[in-house]
C-alpha cells in the first residue's frame, strides 16, 4: 500500500463514516431521551434509499404502504387510549396528527407516481415519506412500554427491526437498488481524485451536525430534549411532557436516518435488509461516545468508516469481522472508565 492508495481509502472512509455519524447521532439522541437503543435506525436509511430508487425508475415507492399501515395502527391506538380516558375533545387532534398528517406525503407520492420529478423534489418527497416512520413506531410500540427496563426495550427494538425488514421485503421486493448520484464530477486535489458525491456527504454531515448543535443550544424544543435526557423526573416537574419529547426525538432520528439513506444510496447497492449492518456499524460509533457524547459519537463513527475502508482493502471477506472486532477493545475501555468513575465517586462519598 502506497501513500496514494492510503489517501484514497482515507477519503472513502471519511465519507462512509460521515453517514454512520448521522445514524449514530440519532441513536444517541433517541437513547438519551427514551432509553431505547433504536436498532431499526439502519432500516430507515435503507427504506429511504430504496424509496428514492423506485421513484427514479418510475415506480410507486414501497414506503407508501408502510406509512399508511403504521398511520392506521397509530391512529387506532391513540383514539382507543383517549376513549378509555374519556378525553373526547382530543380525538380530532389525534386523528389529524397520526392519521391525516402522515398521509400527506403518501397522497403526493401516489399522485406523482410515474412522473419524472426533479432530483431534489424526489429527495424531498422521500424524506417526507420516511420522517413519519419513527414517531409512528414510537406511538405504536415504545410509548406503551415507556416504563419498561432497558433490556426489555432492547428486545422489543430488535423485534421491530425484524418486523420492518419483513415489511420492506413486501414493499420493495428482494432485488437491490442503487440511486443516481447527485453529481458525477471529480476533483483533482494534489493528484488525488475526490468525487463530488463524497464531498457532498461530508459537507451534509457537518452541516447537519451544526444544525443539531444550534437546535439543542438555542431553541426551546432542543432544550426540552436535553432536559429530558438529563433528568426525566425534573423535566416532568417543570412541565415538559415525556410523550412530546419522545415523539420529537424519534422525528429528528427519522430525519437523520432518511438523509443518511439519501446519501448512501449512490455509493452502494442496497437491499431490504441492508439497513441492519449499516445501523450496527453506526452503533459501534455510538458506543465509542458512550451513548451520551455527541462529539465522541461522531468521531467514533468516522473512525469506524475509515477502519472499514482499510479493512475492505486488506481483506474484503473479513471486512465485517475486523470492524465488529473493534467493539471488544472499545467495550473493555468503556468498562475500565466506568470502574474508575465509580471508584472516584465512592472515595468522594467516604470523604
Amino acid at each position: 500500500m502506497d501513500l496514494e492508495i492510503a489517501l484514497l481509502l482515507g477519503i472513502d472512509g471519511i465519507a462512509t463514516g460521515a453517514i454512520y455519524a448521522l445514524i449514530a447521532l440519532g441513536t444517541v439522541l433517541i437513547f438519551s431521551v427514551t432509553r431505547v437503543i433504536f436498532v431499526p435506525f439502519g432500516d430507515l436509511a435503507a427504506i429511504a434509499a430504496l424509496s428514492l430508487a423506485m421513484m427514479q425508475i418510475g415506480r410507486l415507492p414501497g414506503a407508501v404502504w408502510m406509512v399508511a399501515a403504521l398511520a392506521a395502527g397509530a391512529t387506532l391506538i391513540e383514539v382507543g387510549t383517549l376513549l378509555a380516558r374519556r378525553e373526547y375533545s382530543n380525538i380530532p387532534k389525534a386523528i389529524a396528527l397520526y392519521g391525516l398528517l402522515p398521509l400527506v406525503p403518501v397522497a403526493i407520492a401516489v399522485a406523482t407516481a410515474g412522473m419524472k420529478l426533479p432530483m431534489l423534489a424526489q429527495m424531498a418527497l422521500t424524506l417526507a415519506l420516511v420522517t413519519p416512520l419513527g414517531p409512528l413506531i414510537e406511538r405504536i410500540v415504545f410509548r406503551p412500554l415507556a416504563n419498561a427496563s432497558v433490556l426489555v426495550l432492547l428486545i422489543v427494538s430488535v423485534a421491530v427491526h425484524f418486523a420492518l425488514s419483513g415489511l420492506a421485503l413486501l414493499a420493495f421486493g428482494p432485488e437491490g437498488f442503487r440511486t443516481q448520484s447527485l453529481s458525477d464530477a471529480n476533483f483533482d486535489v494534489f493528484g488525488i481524485l475526490i468525487s463530488a458525491q463524497a464531498i457532498l456527504i461530508v459537507v451534509a454531515a457537518i452541516a447537519l451536525g451544526g444544525l443539531l448543535y444550534l437546535y439543542f443550544e438555542h431553541t426551546i424544543g432542543g432544550k426540552a430534549l436535553r432536559a429530558s435526557a438529563i433528568n426525566r423526573t425534573g423535566a416532568r416537574i417543570v412541565g415538559i411532557r415525556p410523550a412530546q419529547t419522545s415523539a420529537a426525538a424519534y422525528t429528528l432520528g427519522s430525519i437523520l436516518g432518511g438523509i443518511s439513506g439519501l446519501l448512501i444510496g449512490p455509493m452502494a447497492t442496497l437491499y431490504y435488509d441492508s439497513g441492519f449492518l449499516i445501523g450496527l456499524k453506526a452503533f459501534v460509533g455510538a458506543i465509542i461516545g458512550g451513548l451520551a457524547s455527541y462529539p465522541l459519537t461522531a468521531l467514533g463513527a468516522v473512525l469506524i468508516g475509515i477502519l472499514e475502508s482499510f479493512a475492505s482493502f486488506w481483506s474484503s471477506t473479513l471486512k465485517e469481522t475486523i470492524v465488529f472486532s473493534a467493539l471488544i477493545p472499545i467495550l473493555v475501555w468503556r468498562s475500565l472508565m466506568a470502574g474508575t468513575h465509580e471508584s472516584e465517586e465512592e472515595e468522594e462519598e467516604i470523604a
